[in-house]
């Protein structure tokens, strides 16, 4: 069984908390807060912010075994669409014994048909080198009109 990916309910929260947590002593290394701290405050902002963000959660078992977000920036009106949005993937991660096997590309399908449902012109994503090839595969492209500038420093 391949598992239901659907938005996230509030009593998930905690465990894609947990998925958060995990990523980031995969990726970043020590935290800066403790766990139980960092779920609260996680589960708190989650549920404060679901105009501005989605979170899809992949389950097996009533375990959350994947997850993740669309982030949704409202874009300044023209006089061709007065109403714009656009979004950009965010967090997308899937437990480590749960890899490989199709998880992450449903996870962002999903993500794409409610960006989709929601008319958003573009999603947008800041991917890891390893899955730069599953994103092209699911219709991203490269722009050479996208830019960043990392202001962390």
């Amino acid at each position: 069984m391949h598992g239901l990916i659907t938005l996230a309910e509030n009593d998930e929260l905690d465990a894609v908390a947990g998925l958060r947590w995990q990523w980031i002593l995969e990726n970043e290394g020590t935290p800066v807060t403790t766990r139980d701290e960092f779920v609260r405050h996680f589960v708190a902002w989650a549920q404060s912010n679901t105009s501005s963000h989605r979170c899809m959660v992949a389950v097996r078992d009533e375990v959350v075994i994947g997850t993740a977000w669309l982030a949704i920036t409202q874009r300044v009106p023209t006089p061709r669409a007065l109403e714009r949005s656009s979004g950009d993937v965010q967090c997308v991660y899937v437990a480590p014994g749960e890899r490989d096997n199709g998880v992450g590309g449903r996870l962002i399908t999903k993500i794409l048909y409610l960006a989709q449902s929601l008319k958003l012109e573009r999603v947008t994503v800041h991917s890891s080198t390893r899955a730069v090839t599953a994103y092209s595969r699911l219709g991203f492209v490269v722009s050479p009109h996208l830019l960043q500038a990392d202001l962390r420093e």
